[in-house]
C-alpha cells in the first residue's frame, strides 16, 4: 500500500514544487496547478504525454482541460493524502 507523506518527506518534496507554481490545498492534502499553451492542440499533446507517465505508473490525476489550460490535482486517494507519488507525476508533468 502506498503510503502518505511524512513530515519530514512533505517538506523536502512539495518546497520545490510550490517554488514551480504547485497550490497546496491542505483541506485535501493535494497539490494543483494549471499550465497554460499557446492552443488548444498543446494543451491536448500535453495532456497525452503526462497521461502516459500517469498509465505507467498507475497513479492518474484529476485534470481538467479549458480550450489552452489544463488544471490539474494530484493526490493519492489510497493514502488518504499526498504520496511521494505525487511529487513524482508532479515533477514529471513541469518537465513534459
Amino acid at each position: 500500500m502506498i503510503e502518505k507523506l511524512s513530515d519530514t518527506a512533505r517538506e523536502q518534496l512539495l518546497a520545490p514544487l510550490v517554488a514551480n507554481g504547485w497550490e497546496h490545498d491542505d483541506t485535501r492534502d493535494a497539490i494543483s496547478k494549471t499550465f497554460k499553451f499557446a492552443d488548444f492542440s498543446e494543451a491536448i499533446s500535453w495532456m497525452m504525454r503526462a497521461a502516459i507517465w500517469a498509465e505507467k505508473w498507475d497513479h492518474h490525476p484529476e485534470w481538467s482541460n479549458i480550450y489552452s489550460r489544463v488544471t490539474v490535482t494530484l493526490t493519492t486517494h489510497d493514502a488518504g493524502g499526498l504520496s511521494a507519488l505525487d511529487a513524482k507525476l508532479a515533477r514529471k508533468m513541469d518537465g513534459l
